[in-house]
């Protein structure tokens, strides 16, 4: 029996064509889609604008400890801790020494990178000075007053990462009660 081919219609072409089409752009979408979740190439770190927080109220303030010589005592405003999407961990910092001065500073905290920024001082008439020294920092953690490094090891950071996914929440009720993040390291 000799071999027959028969052509297709112009119509069963046209459906050949249309699904290949279909075929290429869901693909095409897939791809650009894979691309996206599996970029390999890092993205600048870009911070995001600042805004100021109202004046730190004494209800508001949650001392933490800072070391067995301390010769202050030192307090987070928990109505001012926010994680931004930049994932800096931003909060007012208040520390009051025996002989009664007071500092009030506006701070912002890089886990990622063990680095600090102060944004701006608090005044006793309650208004903010921008700080002069807006540049990113090295966190130090030495010293009786170790303020950063008491905040970034034992309330807002774990490793490089912003404590608890970055749930303020969580962060606010560690402060509240003191409670570190690695209560053995203490």
């Amino acid at each position: 029996m000799p071999f027959s081919f028969a052509l297709p219609s112009v119509r069963h072409l046209r459906r050949a064509v249309l699904a290949c089409s279909l075929l290429a752009a869901c693909a095409g979408t897939l791809a650009q889609n894979l691309d996206e979740d599996f970029d390999d190439e890092e993205k600048p770190w870009q911070e995001i604008a600042v805004q100021l927080p109202p004046t730190p109220q004494e209800q508001n303030l949650a001392e933490f400890y800072l070391s067995p010589n301390a010769t202050m005592k030192a307090y987070v405003d928990l109505n001012s801790v926010s994680v931004g999407t930049d994932n800096v961990v931003r909060y007012t910092v208040v520390t009051k020494t025996e002989g009664g001065a007071v500092n009030i500073i506006y701070e912002g905290m890089r886990c990622e990178t063990w680095e600090k920024k102060s944004y701006a001082f608090g005044h006793p008439d309650g208004k903010w000075s921008r700080s002069r020294r807006d540049k990113w920092q090295p966190i130090r953690d030495v010293g009786a007053n170790r303020v950063d490094g008491a905040l970034f090891r034992d309330y807002f950071c774990e490793g490089k990462m912003v404590a608890d996914n970055g749930r303020v929440k969580s962060i606010i009720e560690r402060l509240k009660t003191q409670r570190y993040i690695d209560p053995v390291r203490r």
